[in-house]
């Protein structure tokens, strides 16, 4: 059952980079179709996207780099394999290896993150169209944040994964848990920030990890960070 008043609204996504400047942001930027925005204070910037609240993505500078397969990771459409290769991207696995719908790819960083080939005249201006979680109980973490957002999580007829539609205002995007058999075992380098109220999170079952200034970061029952900012 969906709450009758959602306990979180959408913020944005975050990202994790180990670089202190642009190119990172300027990658994700030009993938997506965003505009990547930084200053002489923050030189990771931010992707800004021409789209209603709740797109782009916030670039946060950490010391750790990348250690293991991201749990949570980006789906995007593109015309081309070669168009992503040229700004940067590497090809992981291959869809004509794998028999599957997309193309597994690495960013500058090393994060993974899956292609999906589209017509060039039906590539959309916004191409992040998911974010994919990786999870040891996917219908449970699915529920879970469907509760959260007041959406009812959605499981395609004979698959093993579920998705969450129109969670963002983006009508496309959508938040997609499947299972896998590993557990998590180091932070997340993406994640998402919400507007909500931290004790109702808490009384759902999420953990408070540590306190900021402006906003709370939380973990959800499967260990996956997000953070909490005071409803506007």
């Amino acid at each position: 059952m969906t709450p009758a008043t959602p306990d979180a609204r959408w913020l944005e996504l975050c990202m994790d980079t180990q670089e202190n400047g642009p190119r990172l942001g300027a990658f994700w930027a030009a993938v997506i179709g965003g505009e990547h925005r930084a200053s002489a204070d923050d030189p990771a910037g931010d992707v800004v996207v021409d789209v209603p609240e709740g797109g782009g993505i916030a670039m946060c500078v950490v010391p750790e780099g990348k250690t293991v397969k991201h749990r949570v990771h980006l789906d995007v459409y593109t015309a081309s394999i070669a168009d992503l290769e040229a700004l940067g991207a590497t090809v992981q696995i291959p869809a004509e290896e794998s028999g599957l719908g997309w193309t597994v790819m690495a960013d500058p960083e090393g994060g993974e993150f899956c292609a999906f080939l589209r017509e060039p005249d039906k590539l959309p201006p916004y191409r992040l169209h998911g974010v994919g979680i990786d999870c040891v109980d996917a219908e449970a973490t699915a529920r879970w944040w469907g509760e959260r957002f007041g959406v009812e999580p959605v499981n395609p007829e004979g698959e093993d994964w579920w998705t969450l539609e129109k969670v963002t205002h983006d009508p496309v995007m959508t938040l997609d848990f499947a299972p896998v058999p590993e557990p998590k075992t180091v932070k997340n380098r993406v994640h998402w920030d919400v507007y909500g109220d931290v004790a109702a999170f808490e009384r759902a079952g999420a953990t408070v990890l540590w306190e900021m200034p402006k906003w709370i970061t939380m973990a959800d029952p499967e260990g996956n960070e997000f953070c909490v900012f005071p409803p506007v």
